[in-house]
């Protein structure tokens, strides 16, 4: 049993190559959180071998996964299950934050 207590302080956490800051870690969930992400042309579609779930902070996005647009937008929720292809668009600055299982982590996970 890990009994191990872990604070993360975002303001010093690392930062992923999509723009990503990674937030506390387990055993078998992982946090990251986008900030202020802008407006942009979609992002890549991508397939990962985790799941994902999230909560809209700020701003506006589309998911576009399984033939769907889902607009997520202040108090919406999430579920990107494990190996679905999808993709992003930003369409107002916009804050997350997401959880991974098994963990996304900043070594090797998120890589595209």
């Amino acid at each position: 049993m890990d009994t191990t207590v872990t604070k993360v302080d975002s303001q010093n956490s690392p930062k992923g190559k999509m723009g990503q800051i990674y937030l506390a870690s387990g055993v078998h969930l992982a946090m990251r959180l986008w900030k202020d992400e802008q407006p942009s042309d979609p992002k890549p579609e991508a397939e990962r071998d985790y799941e994902t779930v999230g909560y809209v902070i700020q701003g506006r996005a589309e998911l576009h996964i399984a033939g769907q647009t889902v607009i997520l937008e202040p108090g919406n929720s999430w579920i990107v299950p494990q190996g679905t292809r999808h993709s992003y668009k930003i369409l107002e600055p916009f804050t997350a934050v997401e959880a991974t299982s098994p963990p996304a982590r900043v070594d090797d996970r998120d890589a595209a």
